[in-house]
């Protein structure tokens, strides 16, 4: 900020509109607030189906609600689900529907005819799901206290921010009234990104960038669009299509296809390859949990160059691929599993475990640096001493010429990572 009187100096902008509010304040020309961008709820629809509000309309008492014991307030059986005039209701044709007498003081009223939204139910439901036949109460609070709150709550950015919010809402006034023991209705949320079109930029029909699935699936088949939607980026953030990633998804389950030529018997891993299954078993079941599938797939796809350098893979480690590859790729893998003759039903099958020990490196590759240039590299035991690290970094055929004739002024390592020797 430059030029501003009291703001010069101030280098973002959370610290100016700050310093300004407080200046408005004290000068009395103004108060800081909150904006918030979500807007007032609106609860009512002109339209047949969803939940009736119970509300009367009386000319004398105004609005009043139905009594409690004549709730639930059901849709009348209707044949025409047309709009009605003027924007009205279906339900405000039904004269039977629609004419009541008010149940505060006796006379002639009108039912209100807008339904509740889509909101209304979705706020909810997922209680009734934990004791559905229950004609008592909203569910037995036994079967509540078991059941909720819900773990984990994931869905679209553009839905989920709403529907929480109104959940929630709806979740506290249950609360309140006791019919629910617990306070919040989630303990976790979540959700994924958008899908962007080719243009980075929203998929919308007046824009022409929305990529059909199905078309998709036609070309390159079901598995190579699940798989790529999974690996295209953050889960949670939005990312554009990319027709070459598709294909390298494609050329990805091709791979995996022809590993079947590749096998071998053997019904432990190999030598070879024995660290790396581990290594990726447990990168892969730790990703799902945290939900970054496109590392836990990058980390599959690793293991697949490392196989293809071997030149072959036996039972036990195609096997166990096939497990953790399932999630992103179920069609593909079970048919393989199948054919493979490994018995039952792939998504039946148990997760493949990994042993914590065969996951740890006994050896580490480290870089040679002179005067914090990259110079060579050496791969080193991951226990080695310093001194050892050191006088081996030294003998190493261009550090040495480097450094012959030279004064040694400091020998710098960081294990595991590098050895930075300054010679003048």
């Amino acid at each position: 900020m430059v030029n501003s009187g009291f703001l010069n100096g101030l280098d973002n902008k959370k610290d100016s509109i700050a310093k300004m509010t407080h200046f408005l304040a004290e000068k009395g020309m103004g108060e800081g607030g909150v904006q918030y961008k979500m807007k007032d709820w609106a609860f009512n629809r002109q339209r047949y189906w969803g939940e009736p509000i119970p509300i009367v309309h009386c000319p004398d008492c105004g609005l009043v609600a139905v009594p409690y014991e004549e709730l639930p307030l059901r849709l009348p059986e209707v044949e025409n689900f047309e709009p009605g005039q003027d924007g009205e209701s279906p339900l405000a044709k039904i004269d039977s529907f629609v004419n009541c007498k008010c149940p505060k003081c006796g006379k002639d009223a009108k039912r209100e005819t807008d339904t509740m939204p889509q909101w209304a139910g979705s706020s909810w439901y997922f209680l009734r799901y934990i004791d559905p036949h229950n004609d008592e109460a909203l569910a037995d609070m036994d079967k509540l206290k078991y059941w909720g709150p819900v773990d984990w709550y994931n869905g679209g950015m553009e839905h989920v921010t709403r529907h929480m919010i109104y959940s929630r809402f709806w979740h506290r006034f249950l609360y309140d009234i006791g019919a629910v023991p617990f306070k919040e209705p989630y303990l976790k949320r979540t959700a994924q990104g958008l899908i962007l079109g080719p243009d980075g930029v929203k998929m919308s029909k007046s824009r022409g960038n929305v990529i059909d699935p199905n078309e998709v699936v036609d070309v390159y088949g079901a598995d190579v669009l699940r798989t790529y939607v999974l690996f295209m980026g953050d889960y949670e953030q939005a990312a554009p299509w990319s027709e070459s990633s598709v294909k390298g998804c494609k050329r990805f389950i091709d791979r995996l296809w022809k590993l079947q030529d590749m096998t071998t018997d053997g019904e432990e891993y190999s030598s070879e390859l024995s660290s790396a299954m581990h290594k990726t078993i447990k990168k892969v079941s730790e990703d799902i949990e945290a939900m970054k599938f496109n590392t836990a797939i990058a980390a599959v796809m690793t293991l697949l160059n490392q196989i293809y350098d071997k030149g072959s893979i036996n039972r036990a480690e195609l096997r166990d691929l096939l497990l953790i590859v399932n999630p992103f790729a179920p069609h593909v893998t079970e048919e393989i599993w199948q054919n493979m003759s490994f018995g039952g039903m792939l998504n039946e099958a148990e997760w493949p475990s990994f042993d914590e020990a065969k996951t740890v490196d006994d050896t580490v590759e480290i870089v040679l640096q002179v005067m914090g240039k990259v110079r060579s590299r050496m791969v080193i035991p991951v226990d080695m001493a310093k001194d050892e690290v050191l006088a081996l970094a030294k003998e190493d055929e261009k550090i040495k010429e480097l450094i012959d004739g030279k004064q040694i002024k400091k020998e710098i390592y960081v294990p595991g990572k590098l050895v930075n020797i300054v010679a003048i």
